[in-house]
C-alpha cells in the first residue's frame, strides 16, 4: 500500500545549506517539530556515502513524526536505507524506470517547470504520485534550475496537472502567501528553513501562513 503523504510544508533538506551532517540532523528535527509534512534529502555536492550516512540519521526522525522521507534522484540510497520514496527531475532516470526499481508502494515525485513537461507527466498515472513545480522564483540553491515560471506560470501548471503539485524555488517567508495564491498543494522550501536562525520557528511560521491560505 502506497504511503500517504501531505505536501503542505515540504522540506528539501540540503546539508550544505544547513552547515554539515550534524547541523542537518538538528534542522530536520526542528523542522519536523515545527510542522514539516514531508522531508526530501538533496545533497548534490556530497558523495554517495555521505548521503547514506545522513539518510540513516534522518529516517528515524521522520518515522517518529509519521512524515514521509524521500531521496532526491539516488534510487540506490533510498533502497539502501528504506526511505519512503524518491524524487526525480527531468534529467534523472525516467520515472517509469524508477517506479519499477522501487516497487508499487513507494512515493515518487517528478519535477516540472513548464506546461509541456506537465502535459508529458499526464501519461504517468500510476507511476508518479505528485509534481514539484518550479522554480517559481530564481533560486541560488539549485544552480541548474530552469527559468522561473512565476506565480502565473505556477497557477497554469497546477491547473493543467492531474497530480497534486507542490511549488518550489525561491520560496521564503515573505513571499509564501503570494505563492499560495496559485493554490498549490503545498510549498517546498530549502533555505527558508535550512538557513533559518530558528528552523523550528521558521517551519511553524510557514505552516501558519499555509493554514491561512484560501482553499
Amino acid at each position: 500500500m502506497r504511503t500517504a503523504f501531505d505536501l503542505s510544508l515540504y522540506l528539501v533538506l540540503d546539508p550544505v545549506q544547513c552547515g554539515g551532517h550534524d547541523a542537518a540532523v538538528l534542522v530536520a528535527r526542528a523542522a519536523l517539530e515545527g510542522g514539516a509534512t514531508l522531508v526530501q534529502l538533496r545533497a548534490p555536492e556530497w558523495h554517495k556515502r555521505a548521503w547514506f550516512d545522513l539518510a540513516c540519521a534522518i529516517l528515524p526522525l521522520t518515522r517518529a513524526h509519521g512524515v514521509p522521507f524521500v531521496i532526491n534522484d539516488h534510487v540506490d540510497v533510498a533502497l539502501a536505507v528504506g526511505a519512503d520514496g524518491v524524487h526525480v527531475g527531468q534529467r534523472d532516470l525516467p520515472a517509469a524506470v524508477v517506479r519499477h526499481m522501487l516497487g508499487p508502494d513507494a512515493l515518487l515525485g517528478l519535477s516540472v517547470s513548464n506546461l509541456e513537461e506537465t502535459a508529458a507527466a499526464d501519461a504517468l498515472a500510476g507511476v508518479i504520485d505528485y509534481l514539484g513545480a518550479g522554480p517559481v522564483y530564481a533560486t541560488p540553491t539549485k544552480t541548474d534550475a530552469s527559468t522561473p515560471c512565476g506565480i502565473d506560470g505556477l497557477a497554469a501548471i497546477r491547473a493543467a496537472a492531474r497530480f497534486p503539485t507542490v511549488a518550489i524555488g525561491g520560496i521564503q517567508a515573505h513571499n509564501a502567501a503570494d505563492v499560495l495564491r496559485a493554490r498549490p498543494a503545498g510549498l517546498a522550501v530549502v533555505s527558508a528553513i535550512c538557513r533559518a536562525a530558528d528552523p523550528r520557528r521558521a517551519a511553524a511560521d510557514l505552516r501558519a501562513t499555509i493554514a491561512r491560505a484560501p482553499t
